[in-house]
């Protein structure tokens, strides 16, 4: 019988720990067939995840369901290759986008982002995990749905709705390993203008990374502080560790 051309790497035994891709082995000075081919799907899977639409009307009437009211908006970008051209345009609301005010001090803002499969898969379960961990807080808060969002159009429906602050879930930008990863922003007094600097991040929310229970810990935490404590972003550690299990 013919020996296999593959080669084996001598760290195969730490594959099972990390989802990177190492000790791949060689065939030649190349990689082996079958992981040429995963690296293959990884990558389709990543492109398809940042071109895909997500439908939120779905979202809403899942979001109607746990007692929010979302109302559904756009960035001014009109379509998704503009969004993936102009950045900037994913920051802005489109002219035509009309919020409604609220007293309530937080507020959601749930957007597409550079995966819309993140946001079907885990924003449901997350704000749900909210609302039964902070029903005070969350039962009630306003609701957006944002179409070709980035981070930074949270600011604008933060302040639109009048809120405190505003937690924004968006669809992270997909790696090879994890295409539905869902990432939360946190920042306090949202206007236009604010930065990075000024947002607190929890991010890596999926079944393999950050489960949405200790997401959601987390969360409430760094929003329950940012208000009572008037900062969130480089002002704000996070000191939640007390409360957060990590999921196994």
């Amino acid at each position: 019988m013919k020996d296999s051309p593959v080669i084996a790497n001598n760290w195969a035994a730490l594959r099972s720990f990390t989802p990177a891709r190492i000790a791949l082995g060689r065939a030649g000075s190349g990689l082996p067939t079958t992981e040429l081919l995963r690296f293959g799907l990884a990558h389709a899977r990543a492109r398809d995840a940042v071109h895909a639409a997500l439908d939120a009307e779905v979202l809403a009437s899942s979001l109607r369901e746990l007692g929010l009211s979302p109302q559904i908006v756009k960035s001014a970008a009109p379509d998704r290759a503009t969004y993936l051209r102009r950045p900037d345009l994913g920051r802005r609301l489109a002219p035509d986008s009309a919020i409604s005010k609220s007293d309530h001090p937080f507020a959601l803002a749930i957007e597409d982002g550079l995966s819309a499969l993140a946001v079907e898969r885990h924003a449901v379960p997350l704000v749900r995990a909210l609302i039964a961990l902070a029903p005070q807080r969350w039962a009630t808060a306003p609701a957006a749905i944002a179409l070709q969002g980035r981070v930074a159009l949270g600011d604008e429906i933060g302040a639109a709705f009048g809120a405190q602050l505003v937690v924004v879930l968006i669809g992270e930008r997909p790696g090879l390993s994890s295409p539905d990863s869902l990432g939360v922003y946190l920042t306090f007094a949202p206007r236009l203008g604010r930065t990075d600097a000024e947002r607190n991040c929890v991010s890596n929310i999926r079944p393999e990374g950050l489960g949405v229970e200790a997401a959601a810990r987390r969360i409430d935490w760094i929003a329950a502080a940012g208000v009572a404590r008037g900062v969130t972003g480089v002002g704000l550690k996070d000191e939640s560790a007390g409360v957060v299990k990590v999921a196994e």
